[in-house]
Order: structure tokens, then C-alpha cells, then sequence
């Protein structure tokens, strides 16, 4: 009865009471041949004690105690345990979209200071209540770069991450836009000289991410410069939003999409995640997604309240701005709460941590290898070149309980076995010296014997 609420008797007075003699009378609209009229070829059903028996032993089958040097746009930090203790509230947990201002204050607020923490991050005026995720939010700034310049053409570096470049080809290929992708250079950044020649009166925006998907800082006041020359927008993507902690904030943009996942939200097998969308003053009105400003009530207290967009904006199909239609306020509260918990200083400290936990990863297992780009600045994530290749290289780590760098074969097959390695704050000197050891223990080639 804990699942199957209505009994026999009460199923027998809601027929009556709409003038039905049995269930088969609610489908008579459906022809016969298409209606199921045996019991569904499922399991009996279990009861609580056997479902929770169930779940543990199922649980018990997870792979537990391994390292992992994977990043690839989804990052292991740690996550200050009064974020779950907090979210978890039913105020926070089951609030709806805060249309009543005068019932929902406290969801109000915590967005405002979501927007505000961003533009202090980013170095934009205004910021939205968050997107899905960080491809989204770059795909939207995209479309609100088209909007505002009302150009067609839209340039995405090829160092972008490859699935971001895919969702914005989706959202692209039926409005119409022209996407074309820039290669990058020996240095691991977009090539200026290919972007340059690229960027013509047609282009609405030049697409990038900093750091790259190679982890790699790109140039974003040369990149600025050559957008900016010809009309066309700059949008920058960071899908590491510690980077933010110790690199310079992308002033130069116009539009600065962010995935916010590394701040206090959990990689939950690949979301929900929290994506950021921010921009100057003048490009508020084309802000997709739902903005909260503050106000003074009647009686000239302080009160937030959804701004500049209704509902309806967003839900006109054809005519939206977007068809974004929520915002993700329970996980950008996270990031409020985690961007509260270690403050300026904090969020510096964690940014130097990665800075040095990447380092020493990149020179050590770089021994054992060729690190690719290595002249250039970078962030906590490095490309890897072995002359082994990446699935017996992950095949022997994994026997060691290490999950090695993902390999890049299939979005960049001229760079051969090449491996993405991220290290993070979590990420131990021990950790990277057990990698290490097995990548010197490579088999001996065939032809080398």
C-alpha cells in the first residue's frame, strides 16, 4: 500500500463518481488491437526490506578506491560538506521557479548572489540564473551573439571542447548560421594568423575557451583584437571555473560562458551540472534565461524580484529569445555556497594547489612521454604523447586501480597517442609517482626487440 496508494474500493468510487463501470472504459478511444491486456513481462514486486537488500548489493558491484587523472571538462574537487547540508533544506529543495516574489525571498536572494559572485569572477557587468550546463550556455551565447550583430557567421576554435562544438552545431544547423571551426598552432592555441584571415564583415562571433581543452591559456586580448576589428563578438567558455582562481578574468570578451561544476557540484555521472552565461551592460536585453535584480518594497526594504523577462518570453517557440525555460537555482546555489565557504583568498589558494599538483604530474609523467604544448601556459590539465598506445596504456592502469588520461584519437587523430591528464587538489604526489611507475614499465615494441 506504501506504493500502490489506492485501494480496490477507492478505485471503484473514482469510476463511479466520472460514470465509468471499469478501467477498459477510459481506453475505449484507443482500437483494441493496440491496447496491452495481459500483466507486463517485469519481476514480482519487492518489498522495501528486498529493495534496499537490492540497491546495497548492487552498490557493493562499484568500483571503489581508484585514482583518476581524467578531466575533459568535468573536474574532481572537493566539496565542502555544508553544501549538502544546506541544499537539502525543503525551503531550498522543492522551491519552483520564484514567479512570487513575496513567497520567495530566500531563493531570490541566493540567485542575486549567484549573478553577482559571477560578474566579480568574470569581469562582466551582468550575469543570468544560470544555464544547464556549460555547453549550453556557450551554444546560447552563440545564438544571443547572432541576435545582437545580426550576422550570420560564427568562428569556434577547434581547441574547444569537442562536445561543446557539437551541441553548438546543433543548435546552429537549423537557424541557419554558418559554423566554421579555426585550427590551432604548434603552441596548442588557436592560430591568430587562420583566425585573422577568418574574421571577415560576415561573422557575428569568435567562439573560444580558456584554457582550451589542451588545458592551455589561449591569447583572449589578441583573439579580442581580431574579432573586435571586423564588428564580430568575442564569447569565451571556461569549463574550469577554478581557473578563474589565478587566471586573469576575460575582460576582453563580450559574452563569457562558464560551466560552474568545479564549485561545489558533483560529477553525478555528468550532471545536472551548473552553466554560466554573463556579458556586458549593453547586451542585457538579449540575456537568455531569467535574471533577478534587487528592489525596495512599499515600505522601502531591501527585495529581489525576476527582472526584464517574463516567463513567456522563453516558452514563444519560434519567436524566444531562448527556449531555456528554467533556470538551474539548486545547483547554482551550490556554487554560491561553495564560492562563500572559501572567499577570494580561498578561491586563489585552490587555483595555486591545481596550478602546482599539475605541474609536478606534467614534469613527472612527461618523463615517460613527450608533453605536448609545453611551452605554453596552462592550467591543471596536459596532453601526454606515448609511443604506447592510449587503450593498452589504460589497460595496464587500470590493473594498477588508475584511470589514465582520456584519449584524444577520435576528436584529434593528428596527435597519434596522445592522452588529456588533469590533476587537481585532490590529486596526490603518491597518486602521480604510482602513474608514473606504470607508464615506465611499458611493454617493449615488437620492432625494439
Amino acid at each position: 500500500m506504501r506504493y500502490l496508494p489506492k485501494s480496490d474500493a477507492e478505485r471503484a468510487a473514482m469510476l463511479r463518481e466520472i460514470g465509468a463501470s471499469s478501467i477498459d472504459d477510459l481506453f475505449t478511444a484507443i482500437p483494441e488491437e493496440y491496447r496491452l491486456t495481459r500483466d507486463l513481462k517485469v519481476p514480482r514486486q519487492m518489498g522495501e526490506s528486498e529493495i534496499i537488500d537490492y540497491f546495497k548489493a548492487a552498490a557493493a558491484k562499484n568500483a571503489n578506491g581508484y585514482t583518476s587523472f581524467l578531466g575533459a571538462g568535468m573536474y574532481r574537487h572537493y566539496r565542502p560538506v555544508v553544501i549538502d547540508s544546506l541544499v537539502q533544506r525543503g525551503e531550498f529543495l522543492t522551491s519552483y521557479t520564484p514567479y512570487q516574489a513575496e513567497i520567495t525571498q530566500g531563493t531570490l536572494q541566493a540567485i542575486f548572489e549567484f549573478q553577482t559572485m559571477i560578474c566579480e569572477l568574470t569581469g562582466m557587468d551582468i550575469a543570468n540564473a544560470s544555464m544547464y550546463d556549460g555547453s549550453t550556455g556557450a551554444a546560447e551565447a552563440v545564438m544571443m551573439a547572432v541576435r545582437i550583430t545580426g550576422r550570420d557567421g560564427v568562428l569556434v576554435a577547434r581547441t574547444m571542447h569537442p562536445e561543446y562544438r557539437e551541441v553548438m552545431h546543433t543548435y546552429a544547423q537549423h537557424q541557419g548560421h554558418d559554423a566554421r571551426e579555426v585550427g590551432y598552432g604548434q603552441d596548442g592555441r588557436i592560430d591568430l594568423a587562420a583566425l585573422e584571415k577568418a574574421v571577415t564583415d560576415e561573422i557575428a562571433c569568435v567562439l573560444v575557451q580558456s584554457p582550451n581543452f589542451f588545458g592551455v591559456i589561449e591569447d583572449i586580448p589578441e583573439i579580442a583584437e581580431i574579432a573586435h576589428k571586423k564588428g564580430a563578438l568575442l564569447i569565451v567558455s571556461v569549463a574550469e571555473a577554478v581557473s578563474l582562481g589565478i587566471v586573469q578574468p576575460p575582460v576582453e570578451a563580450d559574452i563569457v560562458s562558464m560551466e560552474a561544476q568545479s564549485f561545489g557540484v558533483a560529477l553525478s555521472y555528468g550532471g545536472p551540472y551548473c552553466g554560466v552565461l554573463a556579458a556586458k551592460e549593453k547586451y542585457l536585453r538579449q540575456m537568455p534565461g531569467r535574471l533577478v535584480g534587487e528592489t525596495k518594497d512599499t515600505e522601502g526594504r531591501r527585495g529581489f524580484v525576476l527582472t526584464l523577462s517574463t516567463r513567456e518570453q522563453h516558452i514563444r517557440r519560434e519567436k524566444a529569445t531562448s527556449n531555456i525555460c528554467t533556470n538551474q537555482a539548486l545547483v547554482a546555489l551550490m556554487t554560491t555556497i561553495f564560492l562563500t565557504v572559501y572567499g577570494k583568498q580561498g578561491m586563489r589558494d585552490l587555483a595555486v594547489q591545481n596550478l602546482a599538483k599539475a605541474k609536478y604530474a606534467a614534469d613527472t609523467l612527461g618523463a615517460q612521454g613527450k608533453l605536448l604544448f609545453a611551452g605554453t601556459p596552462r592550467f591543471h590539465e596536459f596532453v601526454l604523447q606515448t609511443d604506447e598506445d592510449p587503450e593498452q596504456l589504460s589497460a595496464r592502469l587500470l590493473e594498477s586501480k588508475i584511470i589514465g588520461g582520456l584519449a584524444l584519437r577520435k576528436w584529434y587523430p593528428e596527435l597519434g597517442n596522445a592522452t588529456l591528464w588533469c590533476a587537481t587538489e585532490l590529486t596526490t604526489r603518491k597518486q602521480i609517482d604510482a602513474a608514473a611507475s606504470v607508464l615506465a614499465d611499458a611493454p617493449v615494441a615488437a620492432e625494439a626487440r
